[in-house]
């Protein structure tokens, strides 16, 4: 890839600014305040984008620090570069009222889709991050930072193991913990389910079981009932059968009130007196036998009647008794069949209770997925280990090989550990990063960072620097600009001091110079 135009629309304090870059060695010279950060910054932004941030972060971030000083929601530009042969221009528009970006073909006027990733197909898969830790290096940034770490444990993983770097471990690590997540969260779900479940059948077997005890004892007292008033039913109906009998064993006339032979004594009794006694004494003496006999008639009467009344009571009572004990009957049936029911409904809820103690086939399924998860993990962390072994070989090679030249052999080997850390090995003895001077370690990060480039994208990217030489001595300088003119097709070097250019014209290296 190759830069070829930058043209700041209305971008920080530049408005219709054109900036023109050649191959190999660009010098971007301007003092302080001149804007150099801003075209470095620019660049950036047409690249991979400029989004404003929220809250309170949005006032100091880089969407603000760069706003355009006049016209404001005018916030554009375009860059012009090539990249496999072919010229391509990027326009874009950062204000948050009229964001958009066009890219096409020069060549052909095709149209490329952002949003379909055609302009990262175009940076090789290069990310902002990926950016600022390799090609561009900032005023006193030259160290990298974790993301270049992680990128390239990614690479190596992948790379070894599908023979190319396109895939992205920290992704598929990263998917695994969230779906191992979802999982756990699936157990701990159908955990608390189950766990309700069981608090629900409990709760509701303590009610069956109070049920079961109460329409026990109801039950006990309902036959106990029954039983007593058969019982009694059952004197009541023989007291009136042996009445009938004793009824039946006075005869034919035993329902008489009066009984015929009784009538006929009487009758006879006041004929005798009549024809007895003489006159006048008959006729008194018949009227108070007659009389005498009226009245035991009519106490016989009376008597009658009441014993009538009395019989019709009993069989009133005996009906009663027979109707209390039906009732006691169906009540003491129901309250069976109620009671089977509820017993039925515990043995019901019991089982289901016995069942929730075992290990459902779903949670077997769950556990199964979540152990699966986690030996994937463990496997490609294992994996990863073993190609980031290899793969560090190859980058500590090829670091070593940028230091040796640009330290014109003073440092001979490095090693880098995964956390970019560095050891070096000077004259036979092993030194560590903290023993080393300012310049150095700078130097060693170049190194880190040019070789990182190599190995992370085919596609070789513009060098960027912007005042990072300042800790370079003259000497390292200019071994590092021999280095960048023989391995790099442009670097870009934005400076506020002529020592870069010196350097360049002591060491016979043609160069481009922009002064802004």
């Amino acid at each position: 890839m190759e830069i070829k135009e930058l043209v700041l629309e209305n971008f920080g304090k530049f408005s219709n600014k054109n900036i023109r870059f050649s191959d190999g060695m660009n010098l971007i010279y301007g003092e302080n305040g001149a804007g150099k950060t801003t075209v470095h910054t620019f660049l950036k932004g047409m690249l991979f984008g400029m989004e404003r941030g929220r809250g309170r972060a949005a006032a100091n971030d880089t969407f603000s620090r760069y706003e355009p000083w006049e016209n404001p929601n005018y916030y554009a530009g375009v860059i012009r570069f090539t990249c496999g042969r072919r010229n391509f221009r990027l326009e874009r528009h950062f204000d948050k009222y009229a964001k958009s970006a066009l890219l096409f073909c020069e060549d052909d006027g095709e149209q490329l889709s952002l949003e379909h990733g055609d302009l990262d197909v175009l940076l090789d898969g290069m990310t902002e991050a990926d950016f600022e830790n390799t090609v561009a290096v900032g005023q006193m940034r030259a160290a990298t930072t974790a993301a270049l770490s992680a990128r390239l444990k990614d690479y190596a993983a992948n790379y070894y193991a599908t023979g190319n770097g396109e895939m992205n471990l920290s992704a598929a690590l990263e998917l695994l913990g969230e779906r191992k997540k979802e999982t756990e969260k699936a157990i701990r779900e159908h955990g608390r389910q189950k766990q309700e479940k069981r608090e629900k059948i409990e709760l509701e077997i303590s009610y069956v079981w109070r049920d079961l005890h109460r329409l026990e004892k109801d039950l006990q007292q309902a036959e106990d009932a029954w039983n007593d008033k058969m019982e009694s039913c059952g004197k009541r109906r023989e007291e009136l059968r042996k009445a009938a009998e004793e009824e039946a064993g006075k005869g034919v006339f035993s329902n008489w009130r009066v009984h015929p032979a009784v009538l006929l004594a009487m009758l006879l009794a006041v004929i005798l007196s009549f024809i007895l006694f003489k006159r006048p004494w008959n006729f008194l003496i018949t009227i108070v036998i007659a009389l005498a006999e009226g009245m035991h008639l009519w106490n016989r009467m009376k008597d009658g009647r009441k014993k009538k009344a009395e019989d019709e009571e009993k069989t009133q009572e005996q009906k009663k008794m027979e109707a209390d004990t039906e009732k006691l009957r169906w009540q003491v049936e129901r309250l069976r069949e109620e009671y089977r029911e509820k017993k039925v409904q515990y043995e019901n809820l019991s089982e289901e209770l016995d069942e929730m103690d075992e290990v459902s086939d779903d949670i077997k399924e769950l556990e199964k997925h979540r152990r699966a998860y986690e030996i994937a993990a463990e496997r490609m962390n294992q994996l990863s280990k073993e190609m980031q072994g290899r793969f560090g070989q190859r980058l500590n090679c090829r670091v070593s090989e940028i230091l040796c030249e640009v330290t014109e052999g003073v440092y001979e080997k490095v090693w880098v550990d995964d956390a970019m850390r560095v050891q070096l090995l000077v004259e036979g003895r092993i030194i560590t990063m903290d023993q080393v001077s300012k310049g150095t370690l700078e130097q060693i990060y170049f190194a880190l960072r040019m070789a990182a480039a190599e190995i992370l994208h085919e596609e070789e990217f513009p060098v960027v620097f912007d005042d990072a030489f300042v800790c370079y001595d003259d000497r390292r300088l200019s071994a590092v600009l021999r280095w960048l003119e023989r391995n790099r097709k442009q670097v870009l070097i934005f400076t506020c001091q002529s020592r870069e250019e010196e350097a360049l014209k002591r060491n016979g290296i043609s160069y481009h110079k922009i002064c802004l």
